[in-house]
């Protein structure tokens, strides 16, 4: 017997709800990066995004209907790699390959998951297809997961 979370993941892709809530997130945490991050010679942009950023969000909601939610955890993604790159670089540790190889798979899967939404549906089936399927890779997950907690706390 499946989980009864795999059949909560399946409905995922196409929700309406979870793309509205992950997309004001994003808009949010973009807002706020362009209104703190320095941008040196772009400066002058910073007015223009700030105020086309709203708009394009107020768009997004009205014209993007197919895997909205999918769409916003890649761009969810893409901004959450921002601060796990930050905290690698220039760090000598060889222990924080293991964040920077993560934050370059979020980088990976989010442009996917923007660019071919229909990607990450492909991916919830397959790997909801079978119980083992399943646990294992939550297990991979899990097991990466351990391990970059061991090395902050013991190497960091």
């Amino acid at each position: 017997m499946k989980p009864d979370f795999a059949q909560i993941v399946k409905q995922f892709p196409r929700s309406r709800i979870a793309g509205i809530v992950l997309l004001t997130i994003c808009l949010a945490w973009t807002m706020w990066l362009l209104a703190t991050i320095q941008m040196g010679e772009f400066a002058g942009f910073r007015r223009p995004l700030l105020i086309a950023l709203p708009i394009g969000y107020v768009l997004t909601l009205f014209f993007v209907d197919e895997f909205l939610a999918v769409r916003a955890l890649g761009i969810l993604c893409l901004l959450a790699a921002e601060p796990l790159l930050d905290a690698a670089f220039l760090r000598y540790e060889t222990s924080r390959l293991f964040v920077t190889v993560f934050a370059y798979l979020l980088i990976i899967a989010g442009l996917f998951w923007v660019a071919i939404p229909y990607v990450l549906r492909d991916q919830i089936n397959w790997s909801a297809r079978s119980v083992f399927r399943w646990r294992c890779l939550h297990a991979i997950a899990l097991i990466y997961g351990c391990v970059i907690l061991k090395f902050t706390f013991t190497k960091f």
